[in-house]
């Protein structure tokens, strides 16, 4: 039997097992376009469960379930964040009004979760997360007849759970032609071992650096993701997630809306409690999915991501670069075919391919302290086969080499968007829309740049002196779009300060570009933080950028 306090401990070790394993778990997906990065998804969303828990004492089972649930459906991300949400949420159902569980309790409680989690896929598919649940309980429930102890009824679910999860490349061939096991089901199976160390010794699982197993599972040491591998079709262009606020004084049933979406996509996921309805889907329609959810309350979240475009990234992931600017390969004039092109300049690896993804058919490289030359972006504008040209300097010293380049082409239009940073350029790309004139885009996107709050993470180039403190050369500044406004001894301490300087209760979006000779560690540990402080209102994404000079990027919308 277990009180409160030994699930909130429970959850708590399955969330730390989850986190340590993300990567390994993140390897796993291998299908042409995953809802981002199961482990990750999965981790981020019972992480925060776990900062609601670490608020209450609560000695009641049924109000620590209550609390995990309500912030796993908030906190849920991706499809198999969603689903990991509707199964706690059996859990709170299962569990209301109980102070100690039983293994009978718990078993009745996951049976309700893998109910809801069934009914809110629009067609479930065997050998995923829903089969590793379901087969946990059909089994767990079996066993109730010989015994009602939580432990060996735990014991049960986490046994067939994993049987199940070895089970599932014979039921879908795609995981069988890549020699792994799913990822989601993978995932659950981790936080029920978590869980499992509680109930039976007491012990909280350790919160592991990231890829150092603490168990003798290291099946998928060798494999990294095989999205790329795949070339199933994708039905659907848009993966589209959104959170409604209900509106109390709306009656029209939730599923109504499930319904509709059917109609426009597939992969539909709803889920809802008395105060949100969150919902995942694919579709080609993402402004029709809006609208019509409009009618049950104002719009809380919304993510629409193009996973045509993250398939063919995945595609070319092993490429240095996907863009020939960016490798540095000779650029060949392009006769302009299409409509439109995109044109940015960045500097690093991981820049350069987020601006490919985002659809540029060249990177030129550079930025501070290495400005491309006019004859640089002239030659990239050529080889770009468009008839309409935007070029995104990303930098204040490059717009007006960008601007010349301009009056060195005739063939086709050149449209500079006087982007000053790389924030800037990324967002002004996001509102591009092919229904516009050059004219009326151009001016939307440099509305979007202006809007968006840009900090960067460097050293002291020289002496000098600031706010009347002296700074020494090599020492760490930031700078709060472009005014030096902070110096610190550690980039760490410099970009903890200058998030705290940019990020408030009305910033939706945060995004932290962290630079070649960055550890992982520290750039994954101030992530980790700002979604702590800030994840509650704020998306908080975490990006390899690989950019020299600046420490660290970060971008506040």
């Amino acid at each position: 039997m277990a009180n409160g306090e030994m699930l909130k401990q429970a959850i708590i070790s399955g969330a730390n097992k989850i986190i340590s394993q993300k990567n390994r778990i993140n390897d796993l997906n291998i299908f042409p376009v995953p809802d981002g990065d199961t482990g990750t998804n999965m981790s981020m969303t019972i992480e925060a469960a776990v900062r609601e828990l670490n608020k209450t004492n609560s000695d009641n089972a049924g109000e620590v379930a209550k609390i995990a649930a309500s912030a796993m459906l908030r906190g849920a991300r991706g499809n198999s964040g969603v689903i990991l949400s509707i199964l706690f949420r059996g859990f709170s159902k299962g569990l209301q009004g109980k102070a100690d569980v039983t293994g009978k309790d718990m078993t009745e409680a996951l049976g309700l979760g893998v109910e809801a989690a069934y009914s809110a896929v629009m067609k479930p598919t065997e050998g995923t997360i829903l089969t590793v649940a379901r087969v946990a309980y059909e089994e767990s429930k079996k066993a109730l007849a010989e015994t009602d102890d939580l432990v060996k009824i735990w014991q049960i679910i986490v046994d067939a759970a994993n049987e199940a999860l070895a089970d599932t490349p014979n039921q879908l061939p795609v995981l069988k032609k890549a020699g792994v096991v799913d990822a989601g089901g993978k995932g659950l199976c981790t936080i029920f071992e978590g869980m499992l160390s509680v109930f039976k010794d007491g012990i909280v699982a350790d919160r592991t650096q990231d890829g150092e197993l603490d168990d003798n599972n290291n099946e998928e040491d060798d494999f990294r993701s095989a999205a790329a591998e795949f070339d199933d079709d994708i039905r659907f262009t848009y993966c589209t997630e959104f959170i409604v606020g209900r509106d109390t004084e709306v009656a029209i049933d939730p599923q109504d809306l499930r319904k509709f979406l059917e109609t426009i996509g597939d992969c539909v996921v709803l889920v809802e409690d008395d105060e949100i309805i969150k919902v995942h889907v694919h579709t080609e329609q993402p402004g029709n999915a809006l609208q019509q959810a409009l009618a049950y309350g104002q719009l809380l979240t919304v993510k629409v991501e193009n996973m045509k475009e993250q398939h063919k990234n995945a595609k070319e992931a092993n490429q240095k670069s996907k863009s020939p600017a960016a490798r540095g390969d000779k650029l060949r004039p392009q006769e302009p075919t299409e409509e439109f092109g995109f044109v940015a300049v960045a500097a690093g690896q991981g820049l350069a391919e987020l601006f490919t993804e985002l659809g540029c058919a060249n990177v030129v490289s550079g930025g501070q302290s290495m400005n491309p030359s006019t004859k640089d972006i002239y030659e990239a504008v050529l080889a770009t086969p468009a008839k309409v040209v935007y070029v995104f300097p990303n930098n204040k010293n490059i717009i007006m080499a960008a601007e010349q380049s301009v009056n060195l082409i005739e063939d086709r239009q050149v449209i500079i968007v006087p982007t000053k940073t790389i924030p800037q350029g990324l967002s002004a790309m996001l509102v591009f829309d092919s229904e516009l004139s050059p004219e009326d885009n151009k001016e939307a996107m440099t509305e979007q740049a202006q809007a968006v709050a840009t900090g960067l993470v460097t050293f002291a180039a020289r002496d000098s002196e600031f706010g009347g403190k002296k700074i020494k050369e090599s020492d760490i500044i930031a700078l709060q779009n472009g005014k030096l406004t902070i110096s610190e001894k550690t980039t760490e301490k410099a970009i903890t300060r200058l998030a705290k300087a940019m990020i408030n209760k009305n910033s939706s979006f945060v995004t932290l570009i962290y630079g070649e000779g960055t550890p992982v560690e520290e750039a994954e540990s101030v992530a980790q933080s700002l979604e702590q402080k800030y994840g509650e209102h704020a998306d908080i994404t975490l990006i390899k950028g690989d950019q020299p000079v600046y420490y660290y990027i970060l971008s506040v919308e």
